[in-house]
């Protein structure tokens, strides 16, 4: 089941996926991959909401069973 998550335990999960940064962004902060690019939400808007997490997942085609074992 999904929740909502601290951005810092974004950043630690997306890691564990082999991510790498943040990185300055302009607008947003944003982590990399493979050439792949996905942006952070913003670190001053408290949690980040299950909508928001579920598009991020999709985005970067992992199943929320996997992101929840890691």
């Amino acid at each position: 089941m999904l929740k909502p998550i601290k951005r810092r335990f974004l950043i630690e999960k997306l890691r564990l996926l082999g991510f790498e940064g943040p990185f300055s962004g302009g607008k947003h902060e944003y982590m990399e991959k493979g050439g792949h690019r996905i942006f952070i939400p913003n670190p001053h808007k408290g949690e980040i909401g299950i909508v928001l997490l579920k598009l991020i997942l999709k985005e970067l085609g992992i199943t929320f069973d996997k992101f929840n074992q890691l």
